[in-house]
Protein backbone atom coordinates (compact mmCIF):
# COMPACT_ATOMS: atom_id res chain seq x y z
CA UNK A 1 0.00 0.00 0.00
CA UNK A 2 1.22 3.49 -0.76
CA UNK A 3 2.68 5.40 2.19
CA UNK A 4 1.44 8.86 3.10
CA UNK A 5 3.43 11.23 5.30
CA UNK A 6 1.76 13.05 8.17
CA UNK A 7 2.85 15.07 11.17
CA UNK A 8 1.58 14.36 14.65
CA UNK A 9 2.37 15.52 18.19
CA UNK A 10 2.69 13.02 21.04
CA UNK A 11 3.69 13.16 24.70
CA UNK A 12 7.45 13.14 25.10
CA UNK A 13 7.45 10.02 27.29
CA UNK A 14 5.88 8.01 24.47
CA UNK A 15 8.41 9.28 21.97
CA UNK A 16 11.27 8.45 24.32
CA UNK A 17 9.92 4.88 24.68
CA UNK A 18 9.50 4.67 20.91
CA UNK A 19 13.10 5.71 20.41
CA UNK A 20 14.39 3.27 23.06
CA UNK A 21 12.56 0.28 21.59
CA UNK A 22 13.41 1.19 18.01
CA UNK A 23 17.10 1.22 18.93
CA UNK A 24 16.86 -1.87 21.13
CA UNK A 25 15.23 -3.99 18.43
CA UNK A 26 16.89 -2.22 15.52
CA UNK A 27 13.63 -1.46 13.72
CA UNK A 28 12.39 1.83 12.27
CA UNK A 29 10.08 3.86 14.48
CA UNK A 30 7.43 3.96 11.78
CA UNK A 31 7.37 0.14 11.80
CA UNK A 32 6.61 0.11 15.54
CA UNK A 33 3.89 2.74 15.05
CA UNK A 34 2.40 0.80 12.14
CA UNK A 35 2.23 -2.43 14.14
CA UNK A 36 0.79 -0.61 17.15
CA UNK A 37 -1.94 1.00 15.04
CA UNK A 38 -2.86 -2.30 13.37
CA UNK A 39 -3.11 -3.97 16.78
CA UNK A 40 -5.23 -1.11 18.13
CA UNK A 41 -7.56 -1.21 15.13
CA UNK A 42 -7.98 -4.98 15.54
CA UNK A 43 -8.97 -4.42 19.18
CA UNK A 44 -11.46 -1.75 18.14
CA UNK A 45 -13.00 -4.12 15.61
CA UNK A 46 -13.30 -6.81 18.28
CA UNK A 47 -14.93 -4.30 20.64
CA UNK A 48 -17.40 -3.32 17.90
CA UNK A 49 -18.36 -6.96 17.33
CA UNK A 50 -18.74 -7.53 21.06
CA UNK A 51 -20.95 -4.46 21.41
CA UNK A 52 -23.15 -5.46 18.47
CA UNK A 53 -23.59 -9.01 19.81
CA UNK A 54 -24.49 -7.70 23.26
CA UNK A 55 -26.96 -5.29 21.71
CA UNK A 56 -28.47 -8.06 19.59
CA UNK A 57 -28.77 -10.31 22.64
CA UNK A 58 -31.21 -7.81 24.17
CA UNK A 59 -33.26 -7.43 20.99
CA UNK A 60 -36.44 -9.58 20.94
CA UNK A 61 -36.58 -9.39 17.14
CA UNK A 62 -33.08 -10.87 16.91
CA UNK A 63 -34.14 -13.70 19.23
CA UNK A 64 -37.02 -14.48 16.86
CA UNK A 65 -34.77 -14.47 13.81
CA UNK A 66 -32.27 -16.72 15.58
CA UNK A 67 -35.02 -19.16 16.51
CA UNK A 68 -36.29 -19.24 12.92
CA UNK A 69 -32.77 -19.83 11.67
CA UNK A 70 -32.30 -22.70 14.11
CA UNK A 71 -35.50 -24.35 12.90
CA UNK A 72 -34.29 -24.08 9.30
CA UNK A 73 -30.90 -25.50 10.29
CA UNK A 74 -32.50 -28.47 12.02
CA UNK A 75 -34.61 -29.16 8.89
CA UNK A 76 -31.43 -29.21 6.79
CA UNK A 77 -29.80 -31.65 9.18
CA UNK A 78 -32.83 -33.94 9.08
CA UNK A 79 -32.83 -33.92 5.27
CA UNK A 80 -29.17 -34.98 5.21
CA UNK A 81 -29.82 -38.07 7.32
Amino acid sequence: MKSINFTSSHPSDLLVKLDIYARKFKVPKNHILELALKEYFDKLKTAEYSYSFKKAADDPEMHGMAAEGLVDYLKILEEEE
